[in-house]
């Protein structure tokens, strides 16, 4: 028998940690927010931070995009913890994984959610080697009192004009989380985002 990996110590508790942290990231986009080590979660090919995301988030409601789908190291460590269908559709996906420099698939290729319904829209977890040291820039909207500047480094060329334009369809769009190790950042597409000069 395969071993799952390992979730969380106490699921109900370090759930509810997790996604207190999240909403924090979430609601002040470009503030650093980390993961409690007594609530993380390992995955072979998975950051700390978008392990623990998925083991709150994720359901067997909510298919999830892996590059790879049913070849990728947490596939079997998702659906065993959370019951989660991998897909290798973005069109299907509710969340998704952007591995490290990963070319494909585009950020619009993901649901964006409908003009009645803008919830039913994909969240994008998007590996980073860290937050320093990467193209600024500038944050700007819900949940930020003037301007935040950010610089990632890890992301694909190209990530940041992807962004933009994913922010310039609000109140449709994908929410973005930023990861590395067991730190996040939060960007809903509420969130207006410009290459710092």
């Amino acid at each position: 028998m395969r071993d799952p990996g390992r979730g969380f110590a106490s699921p109900v508790f370090d759930s509810q940690v997790v996604f207190r942290c999240l909403q924090d990231a979430l609601a002040r986009p470009g503030t650093i927010g980390t993961i409690n080590p007594d609530a993380q979660a390992a995955a072979e090919g998975l950051s700390t931070a978008a392990a623990s995301t998925l083991l709150t988030l994720a359901d067997f409601a909510t298919p999830v995009w892996l590059e790879g789908g049913n070849e990728h190291p947490a596939a079997y460590w998702l659906a065993f913890h959370t019951s989660a269908r991998v897909t290798t559709v973005p069109g299907e996906a509710r969340f998704a994984v952007l591995p490290l420099g990963g070319e494909t698939p585009a950020l619009c290729d993901f649901p964006a959610g409908e003009d009645c319904y803008p919830d039913r829209s994909a969240t994008m977890l998007v590996e980073c080697h860290d937050f320093t040291g990467g193209t600024p820039v500038r944050l700007q909207g819900p949940g930020i009192r003037d301007i935040v500047e950010i610089a990632p480094r890890g992301l694909r060329p190209g990530f940041w004009r992807e962004a933009i334009a994913n922010a310039a369809r609000f109140p449709l769009g994908i929410d973005l989380i930023l990861a590395a190790g067991d730190l996040l950042i939060g960007l809903p597409r509420s969130t207006q985002i410009a290459e710092a000069p």
